[in-house]
């Protein structure tokens, strides 16, 4: 046989199933697209130049592990609804004499040409849209873009490198198949449906306990550190959860539909019931897959969209002022000096010292055995969820220092404490310090000023308000023993809000630092002292969160077409399966009108399923999911409810539209082309 047959079959082939391979095509041409623009602003020098862009980079750096990933598990998903409808047509050539290496053949010239389509337009459209999405990055950091049209040589050669892998393998795993398969087996998989399963309901009740022990953990796991760990595990036992509950579960629904005779026994239901009876275990797992598919474009744009739009609320958490100290001492004398610094600055340029903060603290680890606090290194030094989870920050503080914050006029006798916990709640009347003995707690607080370090780390924090200043130092000394050459320090916390734009407020801060370093380099027992401003690291934070958010919706548009495919191709297969039976019922009587009104029961019956069971699980996820962001900065509960029901609303919409479009191709199958 004369090779130039093989690219004529080939082509033919592609062109006959345009209705399957035309979106396939598209679909491999977007995750190239993708894959490329994600890899080029990861290593584009422009980028990197802006503010921030280097912490943007790092973070697409790590998404370009994921799409590669998910491309690899995608495209060899989609894959397999091809080779289901091509496997009757090989057989055909089988039959009439081509030998199975002819077929491979006829394979290799089909995947060579998609991949070349592929990779031609993903390419070309991933280099055109590049630079849009660089002004978008820009935009998002809020600085300048480079007009200057680039193209990274590196990113395409490690694109075409990635998708010759995955289509070489979508080739030998192609190939596997024909090679296994007999004739008659190629000819007839088309036909050959699904015996109507029986429910299974070992499956059901394994699904529904993974699914209420995700859940369980999701809404109970209040230690950040746990959060972390348990939140994967979490996700993977709902993912299984939902793959067997929809298979078990579909084919339990259609059992029920089944025996309720004044339901089944319509015309617009009889044949959608039967229909979806007769290929329940794909049903099901389709349905599953596309309610993980929208839980993780749900979860991930809201998520994202969240911290970026609370950036703002987060710098603040962080840097409660524009201008913020830590003076490592509490020595009045090292203090003042800082203080009159701070306004000789701020005076000389015409402003006036804002909302000033000022307390002092010892911050130190601890850790919490039920009610009592013991400084044991080699604790804190152990990394394991098992000894971690009760590592503590401690914040020991003046109660004088408390009452001037906060204008209040509380007092303790010398054997009392307050307490404001983070993060994780206490729930003793005593605190027992180690060395120090058992403090009565007289009352848990609800609020204190915002304290950058602990908003930066995940572990839980006790800020612990003491009668006074000798009891903090009495604590410090007792864990300087503890801890020797790692011990902590007394800190006076001060700063203040300044009525300027972030030019001046830079500059405002460098002066500060510039004069505090004299003052070190003129007496060396001058303590440390750490001078920061909000507007300095803004671009910092833009960066990171927009680097997030930038991720999410590349990521979140990668998973949506996932989804549309996936209906797209349930539709379809569907309906070439459902063709015959429908031109049977039409010979019989039945009119086009009422096979939509059957397509819609079938579609109305299952539809909501995987939307409804999305947002469940995302109800159930909130509590980790805001757990998480806390660690990022970001405690305001009501922007992420906004954010993630507007988020589902919205999805909802373009679902309905989704499945409306592809429920049209169904309809044309089943009707239009036999009608």
């Amino acid at each position: 046989m004369r090779t130039g047959v093989y690219q004529k079959l080939a082509i033919s082939g592609i062109r006959k199933n345009r209705k399957t391979y035309l979106p396939y095509i598209l679909t491999c041409i977007g995750m190239v697209m993708m894959n490329y623009i994600i890899s080029f602003l990861s290593q584009n020098q422009t980028v990197a130049a802006m503010r921030g862009g280097d912490d943007m980079q790092m973070v697409l750096g790590l998404g370009c592990g994921v799409m590669a990933v998910f491309s690899v598990i995608f495209l060899f998903y989609t894959n397999s609804f091809l080779i289901r409808r091509r496997k009757k047509e090989f057989g055909l050539y089988n039959i009439l004499g081509m030998g199975k290496r002819h077929l491979f053949r006829v394979m290799f010239w089909e995947t060579l040409i998609v991949a070349a389509i592929a990779l031609g337009g993903g390419l070309l459209c991933g280099i055109l849209f590049s630079k849009l999405a660089e002004l978008c990055m820009a935009k998002i950091l809020g600085t300048e873009g480079s007009l200057i049209f680039s193209i990274e040589w590196g990113a395409v050669t490690g694109t075409i490198l990635l998708f010759a892998v995955i289509f070489f393998l979508i080739l030998v795993n192609g190939i596997r198949q024909i090679h296994l398969a007999k004739p008659v087996e190629l000819l007839s998989s088309e036909a050959i449906g699904e015996r109507p399963p029986k429910i299974r309901w070992l499956s059901s009740l394994v699904g529904l306990a993974l699914l209420v022990a995700a859940y369980y953990i999701a809404v109970t796991t209040e230690d950040p550190m746990a959060v972390i760990t348990l939140f994967f595990m979490a996700v993977i036992m709902v993912i299984i959860a939902t793959y067997l509950l929809f298979i078990s579960g579909s084919v339990a629904l259609c059992r029920l539909l089944q025996k309720k005779k004044s339901y089944y026994y319509k015309t617009n239901h009889f044949v959608s019931v039967s229909s979806m009876a007769y290929r329940m275990k794909r049903n099901g797992a389709g349905l599953a897959t596309i309610c993980i598919l929208s839980t993780m474009v749900l979860v991930m744009i809201s998520a994202t969209a969240c911290l970026y739009i609370g950036t703002e609320d987060a710098i603040r958490q962080r840097y409660p002022r524009n201008i913020g100290m830590d003076t490592y001492s509490v020595e009045e004398s090292y203090t003042e000096a800082v203080h009159e610094i701070a306004r000789e600055v701020v005076e000389s340029h015409g402003l006036l010292l804002e909302n000033e903060l000022r307390y002092r603290y010892l911050g130190v680890a601890g850790y919490l055995q039920e009610n009592e606090i013991v400084f044991d290194q080699s604790k804190l030094t152990r990394f394991g969820l098992d000894s971690y989870s009760d590592v503590r920050q401690l914040f020991i503080i003046p109660l004088e220092d408390y009452n001037a914050l906060l204008g209040t006029q509380e007092t303790l006798e010398e054997d009392q404490v307050l307490l404001y916990c983070t993060k994780v709640d206490y729930n003793y009347d005593t605190l027992a310090i180690e060395g120090l003995g058992t403090l009565r707690v007289k009352k848990i607080l609800s609020e204190f000023v915002a304290n950058g370090i602990d908003t930066m780390q995940m572990i839980p924090s006790i800020f612990v308000f003491v009668p006074d200043l000798a009891k903090m130092q009495q604590i410090f000394d007792i864990q300087a023993a503890a801890y020797g050459d790692n011990s902590s320090y007394q800190y006076e916390c001060y700063g203040f809000d300044l009525s300027c734009g972030e030019e001046e407020q830079i500059a405002i801060q460098q002066e500060i630092k510039d004069r505090i370093t004299q003052l070190q380099l003129a007496d060396a027992a001058f303590p440390t002292v750490d001078c920061e401003s909000s507007a300095a690291e803004r671009t910092g934070f833009y960066a990171l969160y927009g680097g997030m958010f930038f991720l999410g919706i590349l990521l979140g548009l990668v998973f949506i077409l996932a989804a549309v495919l996936m209906i797209y191709y349930k539709q379809v297969s569907e309906g070439y399966e459902d063709q015959a039976r429908f031109l049977i019922m039409q010979k019989v009587g039945m009119t086009k009108k009422e096979i939509r009104k059957s397509i819609n029961s079938q579609i109305l019956t299952v539809f909501f399923l995987p939307l409804l069971a999305a947002g469940v699980h995302v109800i159930f996820a909130f509590p980790m999911i805001q757990r998480m962001l806390v660690m990022f900065g970001l405690s305001n509960v009501p922007l992420l409810v906004l954010v993630a029901l507007g988020c589902y609303l919205l999805f909802g919409v373009f679902y309905v539209v989704v499945y409306r479009g592809t429920s049209r191709a169904y309809f044309k199958i089943v009707s239009g082309a036999r009608g």
